[in-house]
């Protein structure tokens, strides 16, 4: 019987259904410390973490049976995939279980963004009626330039299709011919952040994508315009993101993810044209559920298949 180790919170229905499966032994402890975790991997075969453990070296170094790393969710930064895979264990995510609530919740920020939510909110909660104040724009027939276009990109795209937006993207692994269910034009970065009214970043968090929105790019881009990022924190420049809001280089900003997690110190908390938000893209009942079930059948699929004894 394989040993499993949750460590982070998850629908209790998945986890129903790896204490049901006979050749899976299920321990959950979704608060255990950073020193906890260096005890509590030992003995396990498959550890399932989501993004508030850090799978460091230190811990990997602690693990003595541990055959399979789970990410319940899409990106790995807090694993240390190099080290893992040099120490011989297997690394695995669940990509597409929450595509559409990030999606979502990039389409809700460019709602509160162009009208003014947050800011007209917290003047109603301060007993004013400032009417004439909150004068927004309409998403209709705007152009939304999509950086990434993967799983979550894509269901954006889907979606600002259907509220009648222009929608470009950059991506350089994806041609424009695999793009058939909606009209969207594929153009380069430079092209994408001059047109856009909105730029919604859907990419990884790595050498390569790290800050790949800076102080350049945004000089390129509209006063008029909104960024957004749905996606991992250090793709967007924030200091330099500040930067262009204060100076009124940019219309707003939307973020769900930080460079620094959790972002408690930051510099975006005195602007009103700002949507902020703690990591919560795919806190969803219905995206948890289907992350809960995609680790369940990964673990199915991997110990099945094994002498997990």
């Amino acid at each position: 019987m394989a040993r499993v180790l949750v460590c982070d919170a998850m629908a209790e229905d998945p986890l129903d259904e790896i204490r049901a499966c006979d050749y899976l032994d299920l321990t959950y402890d979704p608060e255990v410390s950073p020193e906890g975790l260096l005890t509590a991997v030992k003995g396990m075969q498959a550890l399932v973490v989501r993004s508030r453990t850090k799978v460091t070296k230190e811990v990997i170094d602690a693990f003595d049976e541990m055959k399979l790393i789970v990410r319940a969710g899409v990106g790995v930064d807090n694993i240390d995939v190099p080290y893992a895979k040099e120490k011989g264990y297997e690394v695995r995510n669940t990509p597409a279980a929450p595509s559409v609530s990030v999606a979502e919740l990039a389409v809700g920020m460019m709602f509160a963004l162009a009208r003014g939510l947050p800011a007209a909110t917290r003047s109603m909660q301060d007993r004013k009626w400032e009417k004439k104040k909150f004068k927004g724009i309409e998403l209709w027939q705007k152009t939304l330039g999509i950086v990434g276009i993967g799983r979550i990109g894509y269901e954006l795209a889907k979606r600002a299709v259907a509220l009648g937006m222009t929608v470009l993207f950059y991506d350089p692994y994806i041609k424009q011919e695999d793009i058939t269910e909606f009209r969207a034009k594929k153009v380069l970065l430079d092209e994408l952040l001059a047109q856009s009214d909105f730029v919604s970043v859907h990419v990884p968090h790595n050498d390569q994508t790290h800050h790949m929105i800076n102080a350049d790019s945004l000089a390129k881009m509209k006063p008029t315009a909104y960024v957004l990022n749905c996606a991992r924190g250090g793709v967007v420049d924030e200091p330099a993101l500040a930067d262009a809001l204060r100076e009124g280089k940019l219309a707003g900003v939307g973020l769900d993810v930080y460079e620094h997690e959790p972002a408690q110190d930051h510099a975006f908390a005195d602007f009103e044209n700002v949507v902020l938000t703690p990591h919560i893209g795919s806190q969803t009942a219905e995206a948890q559920s289907r992350v809960g079930f995609e680790v369940v059948e990964i673990l199915k699929d991997y110990f099945s298949t094994k002498d997990s004894e």
